[in-house]
């Protein structure tokens, strides 16, 4: 399909050079708001950028819009590694808005998607509204605390003690800390294998971001010998008159089971001269939150994170299993990719699922920014058609699609992109 700059044809979209590739950057740094970033943190980035994947819109040589996908692969329920395109870096100039710059992007973006033969695109929203009319949905959501742990203990499993701690230079245990991301990747949706050289902007640590903070610090998590988790964080200093309210800042963690999980939350909780932990995007059903005495002290927040686009409808349900028998037709609405629109059949269950066209009457009717809402298995079918997005026609689907598409462990994505 064609793209939409028929208000202004002098605009041309296509891959940037190797030689306009920092113009390129420079002009999406521009669009979120012109701060310079360290010659560290560029490098960094343009790393880890695929430029074929990569789209500029040029007005003559100036570079006014960006847009990029990473060559991820996204765990889906069942535990499959599914190929998807990460949306990234996508700016229009401010001087070149309402002028169909976006919607053209975005329409060349899925087009090449389709062509790559992936199933899905996803991407973490700047300004959520924005992207629903392109088909992406709020598939993944994510918890911010603000724990007082002055007030706040932690009631731990058994086997807790027998976990120690020992602090570690991030760059030495970098690959530790990368196997254990590794090793939980498969385990729960919404977690992306990350890519050579992704971990090179685990450690970037610029003074500029760090708000007052101490340099990245680490901990390491061992029991027998072998490592069990490990912390990223951050501490920060305050005194007032009564003595010592620092701040821990926890940038990143895993953990491998409920005992070292246990070990690495009390250690952050127990860290001199601090009275408050801060965590970002950390799973919305994390075990610290029912080990905690009083929860109302730890000050959660919720936040949407991923948004999931069906880029090949019956492809992408066809990926993913299905916590409880599933026989049902959708009737699919994609004006944006009409390739998907139409009725499809899913019959699935834990085993496995086919999805593919058919004539018979639907039994649910809903777009395809539903479908990607409810893909992950995080937002409920039926909680959607509450909001008057998901229509039942035969009595008794919507419960038994909403169940199927559940599952066991909320979908989360760790990190933007």
């Amino acid at each position: 399909m064609g793209t939409d700059l028929a208000q202004d044809r002098a605009i041309e979209l296509r891959a940037p050079r190797r030689d306009e590739l920092d113009g390129w950057y420079d002009g999406l740094l521009r669009a979120f708001g012109g701060i310079p970033e360290s010659v560290e943190e560029r490098t960094a980035w343009l790393a880890v950028l695929e430029p074929e994947r990569a789209i500029g819109a040029f007005d003559g040589d100036a570079c006014i819009g960006t847009a990029g996908a990473f060559s991820f692969r996204l765990t889906v329920p069942g535990g499959a590694a599914v190929r998807a395109a990460g949306i990234t870096a996508v700016s229009v100039a401010a001087t070149h808005r309402r002028r169909g710059v976006l919607t053209s992007m975005m329409r060349r973006q899925l087009d090449d998607v389709r062509s790559w033969d992936w199933p899905l695109a996803v991407l973490t929203a700047s300004e959520p509204v924005i992207y629903g009319r392109f088909g992406y949905g709020a598939a993944t959501y994510h918890v911010n605390a603000e724990i007082d742990t002055a007030r706040v203990r932690l009631t731990v499993p058994p086997g807790t003690d027998d976990v120690r701690l020992r602090y570690a230079a991030p760059a030495d245990v970098l690959d530790a800390c990368e196997e254990l991301y590794a090793r939980a990747v498969p385990s729960r949706p919404g977690m992306v294998a990350r890519l050579p050289g992704w971990e090179r902007l685990l450690l970037l640590d610029p003074e500029s971001a760090r708000d007052g903070a101490s340099p990245l610090q680490c901990v390491m998590a061992e029991r027998d010998g072998e490592f069990v988790g490990f912390a990223r964080f951050r501490v920060k200093p305050a005194w007032e008159a009564a003595g010592p309210k620092g701040t821990v800042v926890l940038e990143d963690m895993e953990a491998v089971d409920p005992a070292a999980h246990a070990a690495v939350w009390r250690f952050l909780f127990g860290i001199d001269l601090t009275s408050t932990l801060t965590a970002r995007r950390r799973p919305v059903d994390e075990p610290w939150q029912y080990m905690a005495s009083d929860v109302r002290r730890c000050r959660l927040t919720l936040r949407d994170s991923l948004y999931v686009r069906l880029v090949d409808v019956g492809a992408a349900l066809e990926s993913r299993t299905y916590q409880a028998p599933v026989d049902v037709v959708f009737e699919v609405e994609d004006a944006f990719c009409p390739w998907n629109s139409g009725r499809w059949r899913l019959s699935g269950d834990a085993k496995g699922a086919v999805c593919s066209r058919t004539g018979d009457a639907a039994d649910l009717v809903l777009s395809v920014r539903e479908l990607g809402a409810a893909y992950l298995g995080g937002v409920s079918l039926a909680s959607l058609a509450e909001a008057g997005r998901v229509r039942e026609l035969r009595g008794g689907a919507l419960g038994e699609a909403s169940l199927g598409f559940g599952g066991v462990v909320a979908p989360w994505l760790p990190h933007g992109f």
